[in-house]
């Protein structure tokens, strides 16, 4: 991506942030048209997938708009959340810029391997998830990048890599799978809760904390001797590494910008989220490096490197807006009808997001398409939160077994795996397992919801 083209995506993350500060709706659907331009002036420098998915999806819905099925309010309504998405990764993303500016996380894996072997599976499972509910994708890149310098430095090869690679970063690409059900910085919770505001992270919050209670147990059980086989060859630090204290408190400071955000301004976490991290992220560079040009330009190079997972965003959100204008609106209308309706829908969108993943489509495009049904449903009389709830889970499945996914591909890339192996060889058993258990979860919520009121 050229200059100019990294400085223009850069702009429409501007106005992406200073639209949902106004409230603007014009502003959104402007900030949408950039980012468009951006991505189709670039298409030939984006990945053949990310390239593909998001002119496929332009051309669908530019043509449903020329043929009058897509009104100008759908339209508005298309650029709009393609704005939004887009600009929810690249603003959570800036928190990558801090990553070579502390130790700490250049050795993460020394940190989080200490301790008994017998823990380490939830140990690196729930960092892993506490780190993406910040860094995003970049917790992928950060785990996968230093584990694979670690590995070259420490002369690990052959087999016993092959082992360090499925134990340690399996754990974390499941704990970055958890994102979607306990963090409020998930892309899946930004999407429900904009589609439906009756929704909130804290509601859905308690259903997902147990679902991703019941995952981390199912990981426990098929890893933990993995682990125990590599703990042998763990290095062992004095003590914590140079920056600890600084880091902790830069993430508290992001989350209580996001709490006054939330409290004051009556925003959604999401919403707070994308304000707050950048905001935090920019000014701590600018204490540092005292150059507003130089953060300036690091910011935008940041953004520029994500142009691929955005581009996919901005395409998915297109996608799943004009499909739902050509859903007939009572398709769904019989389940709904019958006392178990709202589990059937569910339980249907559980399993259908990792089912075509595996398939090659990426989960962010099955939920943007599953989102724009929502208001159908729940106009039909389905339970929003018990769809909700189906659907984040779902999702948090799928980011394990797409092969096309951005974490399974940062993944493969780091650990020079293929994507199929980590997707289904390594991750195959553990979805084949949990899914039966989580579908019998979700049965006991549908059972609570109504007495919880």
């Amino acid at each position: 991506m050229n200059g100019t083209l990294r400085w223009l995506l850069a702009c429409a993350v501007v106005m992406e942030l200073v639209a949902i500060c106004l409230q603007s709706k014009a502003l959104s659907a402007s900030a949408g048209l950039v980012f468009i331009l951006v991505f189709v002036l670039g298409a030939m420098r984006l990945q053949v997938y990310a390239r593909t998915l998001f002119l496929l999806s332009l051309t669908f819905s530019a043509g449903l708009f020329v043929t009058g099925r897509l009104g100008m309010d759908g339209a508005l309504d298309a650029l709009s959340d393609a704005a939004f998405y887009s600009a929810f990764l690249g603003s959570l993303g800036m928190m990558q810029c801090l990553v070579r500016r502390f130790e700490v996380l250049r050795r993460i894996h020394d940190v989080l391997l200490g301790g008994r072997a017998s823990l380490l599976y939830p140990k690196y499972a729930a960092v892993s998830c506490g780190i993406a509910s910040v860094l995003s994708f970049g917790m992928m890149s950060l785990l996968c990048g230093t584990l694979a310098d670690s590995l070259k430095e420490r002369g690990i090869e052959g087999a016993a890599r092959l082992q360090w690679l499925r134990s340690v970063l399996i754990s974390a690409l499941r704990g970055f799978a958890l994102v979607p059900l306990v963090a409020p910085t998930s892309v899946a919770v930004a999407i429900l809760t904009r589609e439906l505001p009756q929704l909130s992270w804290s509601s859905l919050l308690p259903f997902g904390f147990v679902a991703a209670l019941l995952m981390i147990v199912v990981g426990w059980v098929l890893e933990r001797q993995r682990f125990r086989e590599i703990s042998s060859e763990r290095v062992a630090l004095d003590g914590w590494p140079e920056g600890t204290g600084k880091l902790t408190l830069l993430v508290l400071v992001v989350f209580a910008c996001m709490a006054l955000l939330v409290a004051l301004a009556g925003v959604k976490v999401s919403v707070a989220a994308m304000l707050a991290v950048p905001a935090v992220t920019l000014s701590y560079m600018l204490l540092q490096e005292r150059s507003p040009v130089a953060v300036l330009a690091e910011g935008v190079g940041q953004l520029a490197v994500m142009s691929n997972e955005m581009a996919i965003f901005a395409g998915s959100a297109m996608l799943g807006v004009s499909i739902a204008t050509v859903v007939p609106s009572d398709l769904l209308n019989g389940l709904v009808v019958s006392g178990w309706g709202s589990y059937l829908i569910a339980a249907a969108g559980l399993l259908i997001m990792p089912l075509f993943s595996m398939a090659g489509v990426i989960p962010i495009t099955v939920l943007s398409v599953q989102s724009g049904m929502l208001a159908q449903l729940v106009a039909s009389g389905a339970d929003p939160m018990l769809v909700a709830i189906g659907l984040v889970i779902g999702f948090s499945l799928a980011m394990m077994v797409s092969p096309f996914g951005p974490s399974v591909m940062l993944l493969s890339r780091f650990g020079q795996v293929s994507r199929n192996v980590v997707a289904f060889q390594w991750n195959g058993v553990f979805v084949l397992l949990v899914v039966p258990l989580l579908l019998l979860l979700l049965a006991v919520f549908a059972v609570l919801l109504p007495v919880l009121g």
